[in-house]
This record gives C-alpha cells, structure tokens and sequence, in this order.
C-alpha cells in the first residue's frame, strides 16, 4: 500500500496529492463498445482499473480504481476474458475473495464493474479513484457529493457511483485522489464511472447506467462486438480467440470523434508515463503514427474490413501539413501533430495504402502527389531525418523501400487515371532502386567478408567507418557498420529485391547471429530503448537501459519466409508471435524471456502483424506486397 492510500484510508482530511503520473503499459487488458455512441476506453493493468480514456483516445481521463478490503490494497489482479473485448479480474487477500467483470455502457460515456466478494466474516470495503483529467491530474478539483465521488477540470468531469451508495471519505488536493466507502448488498456491488463536460452531466450519465444494469450493457457491449466479427471471415491459420481479438483490438483503437484516426497503443511506457521533461503533455503512444496506421489498415483490408482501411488513409490525407503537404510523424486523434519530426517511409505510407485500396480519385491522387513532391524534393532524398525507429537519421534500406515503393504505386494510381505526373515519380524510384546498395550496403563491416545491409549510413558512404551515437543510453559511439536491423527486409516485402537476392541472404545470417535470441530479434545493435538490466523503465540520462526482443519481427520473418518458398517457418512465426499474448490476449511490443515486458501492451502494429501473416500465410505470400512494385524490380508478378 502506498503512503498516500494509507492515509486517505486512516483520515477524512484533505492531504496534497503527489503529481500525477500514470500507471505501467503492460495492459492486461483493453476494451470499449463497438458502438460509436459511447466515447470511453478502459485498461486493466495488473491492479485493476487503470487509464479511461474520455472523451477521446488521445485523452486519458483517469490514472486507477484501487479496491481496498479491510485497509489492505487489493494488487495482483489475474485477468481473464469473459466476453468480447470484456474480462474479469480476480483478487485475493486475508479470508477473502473478490472478483470485478467490467464492461461499458454503449450509449453512454461510462465504465461499469460489477464487484462480488466473498469473505469469511464482515468487511470494510473501499475504493480510491485517481482521476486525471484531461490528460493532467494535476488541475483537478474534487467536488462535494454525499453519495459519489466527483471531479471536474476546466474541460470535463468524472463521477463514480454504486448501488447501494458509495460514501466519500476522503481526498487529496491537487492531484486528487478520492476515496469511498461501499455498502455490498450480499456481496455485490456494481459501480459506474461516467463522464460528461460538467460534474451534473458525469453524475446523470453514471447514474443512468447504473440503473439500466450492468447484465443489459454487458449484453449489449458483446453482441456490438459480435455483428462486427460476423461479417468479416477467418483465416485458417490462426488461433480463433487471439484472432478475433487481435481484430477486436485494431477496431478498438481507432477513435469514435475522428474516424481513421487509429492510435499505436492505449498506454505510456515508462518515462513517457510519469517524466514530465520527456512528456510535458502525458500522451504518447495514444498517437496516430501514419507507419502504425499502414500496418493496422493493410491488416483490416487483409480481415475484409475495407472500410475501416478507407477511413484511415482519409485521416492521412486530411493531417497533411500546409504548405509543403507533409505527413508529421504523428498526431493526436484530432489531427494536431504532437511530435514533428519528418520520416520519409511515413510519407509513402499513404501512397502504398491508396494503392492496396485502389483509390484513383482525384483528390487522393492530389494530396499523395503532395507528399511524394516533399519526399522526392528533399535536399539529400532519400535521406531521412528518422528512420522507422525515430531516433537517428541517415540512409536507411527499409525507409528507401518504402520510398521506392510508395512512388511506384503512386505512379500506378496516377496512370490509371491518366495523369501525365506518372512518368516522374518512376523515374526518381528507378534511380534511387538502382542506388540501395551504394547507400545503405557495406564490403568492409565486421560482421561478414561478404556484403551486407547496414542498418543506415549518417553519409550514404556505407565502406566509410563513420561513428554515431545510438541513443537511449548508449554509452559510447559505434561504427555505422558494426549496426544492423532487420529492417531491410522491407525491400523484399514491398517488391523492392528478391528474397533469393545474394545480399539479401547474407544479411539475414549476419541479422541472425547479431540480433537472433530465440525466436525474437532486436532492433539494432545497441538498441537501448527498453528497461534496466533489473527491470526499471526506460528513461533518459537516468542509466543504462536495454532494448529487449520484438515479436513484429517473427511478423516480418514469416512474410520473408513465404516468398522463400517455406510456409512450414511462416506457421512457426505466427506461432510464436501468438506466444507472447499475456492472460488477457494483449500482445506486446517487446519481450524478455518469453514474456512482454512493461512495454506498449497491447501494441496495435504487433496484433496487425498477427492478423496480417495470418492472413499471408493463407494466401501463400504477403497480402500486402504490391505487385506492381514486385513485378518491375523482383521479377515476380
């Protein structure tokens, strides 16, 4: 228990609250109604309750719910999924039992968790609500309510009932945290947390829930969940339940107010959760990344969800930036760019999703025309300022495929529909294809006597020893060809080179034994985002940090494993992606020892890899390789 929940417990008075912070990302589980009538998104993490997010998915609303039985904090959840997108946790402590099955309501902007406890004599049972309004618990003011607990900002309020009453007994200043009494009738309890712009709206829509019932809008809540999966199909290759919802999930983050607009995961990893100088606004990862939204669309177009692809490259084209038509590298769900950094394969993200989808109007062809003049008009194009990984630029093989590629579907699209700009963009593709290798390919690196992709080169000189620093904690400067990544697999993947290409192949050895730990790989070499060697969260300046295993990796392998002719590998890959999903059916974005981590969980790009190899592997290769771009350079239609 903390000092701030013992006190709250012991004592009706006002204390200070301490900053507001967020709890881990390792998400045991993560679930909203289908329908679009109720903007509200819950986390459970292994506590119980933690971030709603309200009234959208770029805005957390609250931080936790802590269930306390006889002055003990109930921690420890196990997590189990009951329904659609719906789970129960149970907690155990001292002669007793609890379990809490949540859902929301799907009219309204409410979360709903129905209590039963079990205990060998009378007990004392509270709870302690930290909500964080607005993204910032730190301006929240408690408001006075005899039976709920109240809070309000400048912008929105929450408020938390029960049946059978909840008594306030105790709150913080500042950051408030708020603690209630319940009176169980038998055991039971349901409580409801609504939201609304002022307090007398969050306590009318949590009090309205509350009384429909929480059977009716669990009912509800699931079958919202199942009219969707019913019209999509299944793919053969996958494990039903982690399929169905790893698609529930990829739905689940798009945004009710801003359709397309699907954030990379509802959580924030550690420093980005409690260091204000890393993230002065908390938010980041309930961001729309274009790169995260290309694999959540190509995934939904592979499960039959067009629409939901369509939506998403609308919501590119409508982020643009005046005056030079660029993607930034990520927004918040509203489209205001949150970090501005440019990342050249996120410009070409909408042109190979336009292509997938076959989209030849005239006002996509414009904005991804706008994009491709700021890519290929750069000074040093194909450079880039970030590469996928966001933390250094250079010549990176796997963002010039993806800008090799983007031009090639773009030109595709524009030749459809007679558009003379064509000609142009394959032009500058065909030069940049010839010239992968002269940028990004070293003859002279440590790790082979035989050519091999670099991870990227600072200068396009990849022979030349020149140093950098990798970041995140890394204590020294490397050798440009002592690093590589397993991103250059995206030129086979994306049609750019043949999976059988000489280089290719040695640079999977070479990726193998420098990255390879069991059936997972690493970023890079020095890769440091990641924890402590004890565990401790991701920080900067604070120490040493580690970059653990990413299960897209054995995504991507699979794909590359496809066009190699071993579909028997592919079905190992999916496997093994399917053996990182924690008790909730939440897949990670990084892993150690065969369990994830406290990173991003669930990751929306790793559940797309899963759905999409799936997929692919039903198919026989990649369902997203554009063939166009395969068939002028791979010679493979």
């Amino acid at each position: 228990m903390t000092p701030l929940v013992a006190v709250l417990l012991a004592s009706a008075l006002t204390v200070p609250g301490p900053p507001a912070t967020y709890m881990p990302a390792d998400k045991q589980g993560f679930g909203t109604a289908h329908q679009r009538s109720s903007p509200v998104w819950f986390t459970l993490g292994r506590t119980g309750l933690n971030e709603v997010f309200y009234p959208d998915l770029s805005t957390p609303a609250t931080r936790d719910l802590r269930l306390v039985v006889d002055g003990r904090t109930a921690d420890h959840a196990h997590t189990e999924p009951v329904g659609r997108l719906r789970y129960r946790q149970v907690f155990r402590g001292p002669g007793w039992r609890a379990e809490i099955t949540y859902t929301t309501d799907p009219s309204r902007a409410t979360v709903l968790a129905d209590l039963r406890l079990d205990a060998d004599r009378p007990a004392d049972v509270r709870v302690v609500f930290d909500p964080n309004l607005s993204r910032d618990g730190d301006d929240d003011t408690a408001v006075d309510q005899p039976d709920a607990l109240v809070a309000r900002d400048s912008r929105s309020a929450s408020a938390l009932v029960a049946t059978g009453g909840i008594e306030p007994v105790g709150a913080t200043t500042g950051n408030v945290v708020q603690t209630g009494a319940l009176r169980l009738d038998r055991g039971r309890t349901t409580l409801a947390m609504g939201f609304g712009a002022t307090p007398g709206e969050a306590l009318t829509t949590a009090r309205t829930s509350l009384a429909e019932g929480f059977q009716r809008h669990a009912h509800r809540y699931d079958r919202g969940w199942d009219d969707y999966l019913r019209g999509l199909e299944r793919p053969r290759s996958a494990d039903r339940a982690l399929y169905e919802t790893s698609l529930m999930v990829l739905a689940a983050t798009e945004d009710k107010r801003n359709p397309g607009a699907f954030v990379a995961s509802p959580g924030f990893p550690w420093a980005f959760g409690f260091d204000r100088g890393i993230a002065p606004e908390f938010g980041s990862y309930a961001l729309v990344w274009p790169r995260d939204q290309y694999h959540v669309a190509s995934a939904m177009i592979a499960a039959g969800d067009t629409a939901a692809a369509h939506r998403a490259l609308d919501f590119m084209l409508r982020v643009q930036q005046q005056p030079d038509g660029h993607l930034p590298q990520n927004t918040r769900v509203t489209g205001e760019p949150y970090w501005t950094n440019v990342q050249q394969d996120e410009q070409a993200a909408p042109m190979l999703l336009a292509w997938l989808l076959g989209r030849t109007d005239r006002a996509t062809l414009d904005g991804l025309a706008r994009a491709a003049e700021f890519m290929v008009s750069q000074p040093d194009a194909p450079f880039t300022q970030q590469e996928r990984w966001e933390n250094q630029s250079g010549y990176s093989p796997g963002t010039i495929a993806a800008e090799i590629a983007g031009l090639v579907c773009l030109a595709d699209l524009l030749q459809r529909a007679g558009d003379p700009r064509a000609a142009r963009y394959l032009g500058i593709a065909d030069g940049w294809e010839r010239r992968v290798e002269e940028w990004t390919v070293t003859r002279t690196g440590p790790f082979s006597d035989r050519p091999y992709y670099l991870r990227l080169t600072k200068d396009g000189r990849p022979d030349a020893g020149t140093a950098y620093n990798p970041g995140d904690n890394y204590p020294t400067a490397i050798d440009q060809r002592a690093a590589v990544d397993p991103s250059f697999l995206e030129l086979v993947r994306l049609g750019v080179r043949r999976h059988d290409d000489p280089v290719v192949r040695n640079t999977v050895r070479v990726v193998d034994d420098q990255l390879k730990r069991g059936p997972f790989w690493h970023r890079y070499n020095g890769d440091g985002y990641g924890e402590r060697a004890d565990g401790g969260p991701w920080n900067i300046g604070h120490g040493r940090t580690y970059g653990r295993l990413w299960p897209i990796f054995a995504g991507e392998r699979g794909e590359y494993e496809l066009l190699a002719g071993d579909p028997a590998a592919a079905r190992r890959r999916l496997a093994d992606v399917a053996s990182t999903a924690n008790a909730g059916r939440m897949l990670p974005e990084q892993v150690w020892q065969g369990r994830g981590t406290t990173s991003a969980t669930p990751l929306a790009w790793t559940h797309a890899q899963y759905v999409r190899l799936a997929w692919s592997i039903d198919a026989g290769a990649p369902v997203e390789r554009p063939a166009v771009v395969a068939c002028r350079y791979a010679q493979r239609c």
